[in-house]
């Protein structure tokens, strides 16, 4: 079994602690752009908010630091990281690297528990996507759980644990800007249609195609991301 490195789970249904509550909540939040890119975050009113004490507070927005989608100012207090078009291409083209080359490991090296574990999480994104278009946030929400948590059983195999990890920094790095292109300002494209291929190509083996798939796949949310207007990063857009 490979070894995983310990990653944070931002949508676990139950925080165990105040921190991890206020966190998923306030990462939630920013993601969904109630406070939108550069937006001040003050402790002594968001404490309020989330129905938790300042020092509480202080330590899930530390959190989100590490994340990277709140900037400390040092006694400044925080701010909601920028976003931008020159970012999100940086954070694609670096996932992409990654993605493929632990895709490639996987469909060399995965057995029958990969590709059962792969048929299974693929069923419940099929299942999460006939949900979307309503623009509900649990629905969107729980999509993003499950097409992260296929993503994720794809590359599985990859003897790689330090791959797959940065993947998934990347990937949680991409989250803002993939619900902008999908949720906020949607291009014509059939997000079902584009998973079921990547599929079929992982479990034939199909190494040349289910590359080439995942990096379309990718790069056209990049491409949507591109045509937003100019307001969804200067912090000015709420979804």
């Amino acid at each position: 079994m490979n070894e995983a490195v310990p990653q944070r789970t931002p949508e676990a249904v139950e925080p165990k602690t105040l921190v991890e509550g206020a966190y998923q909540r306030l990462r939630r939040d920013i993601i969904e752009g109630v406070h939108p890119p550069g937006e001040k975050l003050r402790v002594e009113h968001l404490k309020d908010r989330y129905e938790v004490g300042a020092g509480t507070l202080r330590e899930a927005l530390l959190l989100l630091v590490t994340d990277a989608l709140v900037v400390a100012q040092g006694q400044r207090g925080f701010r909601v990281s920028p976003i931008s078009i020159e970012d999100f291409e940086d954070i694609t083209r670096t996932r992409l690297l990654l993605e493929t080359e632990a895709l490639r490991q996987s469909l060399q090296l995965g057995g029958e528990d990969w590709e059962a574990s792969v048929v299974a999480a693929f069923h419940r994104l099929s299942r999460a996507e006939q949900k979307l278009g309503d623009h509900d946030s649990l629905a969107a929400e729980e999509w993003e759980r499950r097409n992260r948590a296929f993503h994720e059983a794809l590359i599985a195999a990859s003897p790689s644990r330090w791959i797959r990890h940065f993947q998934h920094i990347l990937y949680q790095q991409s989250e803002r800007y993939r619900r902008l292109s999908l949720f906020s300002h949607p291009i014509p494209r059939d997000i079902h249609a584009e998973h079921q291929a990547l599929f079929n190509a992982s479990l034939a083996r199909d190494t040349t195609r289910a590359t080439s798939i995942l990096t379309e796949h990718v790069l056209r949310t990049l491409d949507a991301v591109k045509l937003l207007p100019a307001e969804f990063f200067a912090g000015k857009h709420k979804s």
